[in-house]
């Protein structure tokens, strides 16, 4: 389903925060941001962050031997940042280099990319955040813990819980890793034979995870992300966004300061996630 369709369903449901997945060049025209900001403008919702399609080579484009390839990358990704700034959002999310193990740049190397590459969004207002994705260097925690120590506030993280599954890795230790350089949450659940399911359709504790979220002094978002194949009707998208509401009622009652937005619901317009058809 075509991203604006995706939004049009669920601003009907009443979301009211995205991270919208931009699809293709022609989605990163102003005309077309346009659109979408006045649908959002006009039923009062928001948009959190972006995703690039061009994830799914950022090992190619940034963390290569390459380095022709990498500047002419960094260039590319301005129009993501400015695509960002029209709709309103202020992360980028960033999935990192694949098949790490076979690379042949290091991981200090790797860190130093990505300085350049969020040090540039810094001045469009953009927070190039790396997001733990299983198969790529960014799944492992000891590599997101280092990554902190050595960026130190140069860094900003995204943590998904169904990636630390498929990777293998407890999410509280990916959760723990990334710390108070947490910025956004993809929430989702899951249970033996399932690693991607609604929040609240499997067996995942959330518990621990807002006590972890509460010594760090978590004040992001909880984005629902899950994948097509992972629900049937929309209207279980909406009982999802309740649940994770009351999960974030939960959060905010033992909090003296409530985290911003953390209480709204939310879900990810994510053609490659909730609405592929």
């Amino acid at each position: 389903m075509e991203i604006e369709r995706s939004l049009d369903l669920l601003l009907s449901m009443d979301f009211k925060l995205y991270e919208f997945f931009l699809n293709t060049w022609s989605e990163l025209t102003p005309s077309f941001l346009r659109l979408l900001r006045d649908r959002l403008e006009s039923a009062g919702a928001q948009v959190k962050s972006i995703h690039p399609f061009t994830s799914a080579i950022e090992g190619m484009l940034f963390f290569s031997e390459y380095l022709r390839r990498m500047e002419d990358a960094l260039e590319f990704y301005k129009t993501y940042f400015e695509a960002a700034g029209m709709l309103g959002a202020k992360i980028l999310v960033l999935h990192g280099q694949k098949g790490y193990r076979t690379g042949k740049i290091t991981e200090d190397e790797y860190i130093e990319r990505y300085l350049r590459l969020y040090r540039l969004g810094q001045t469009f207002g953009i927070t190039v955040a790396q997001e733990n994705v299983n198969q790529f260097r960014s799944e492992d925690p000891g590599f997101i813990a280092r990554m902190k120590e050595k960026a130190g506030e140069e860094c900003a993280f995204v943590f998904d819980v169904k990636q630390a599954v498929r990777a293998g890795y407890d999410p509280l230790a990916m959760c723990r890793a990334m710390g108070d350089r947490l910025v956004h949450i993809h929430i989702n659940d899951n249970a033996p034979g399932a690693d991607c399911l609604l929040p609240g359709c499997g067996g995942m504790d959330y518990t621990p995870l807002l006590d972890l979220l509460r010594a760090c002094g978590y004040g992001g978002d909880m984005m629902i992300e899950v994948y097509r194949t992972n629900f049937g009707a929309p209207e279980e998208l909406r009982s999802a966004g309740k649940y994770v509401s009351r999960l974030c009622d939960r959060y905010c009652a033992t909090e003296n300061n409530q985290p911003a937005n953390v209480s709204d619901l939310q879900i990810s317009s994510d053609s490659d996630a909730a609405f592929s058809s």
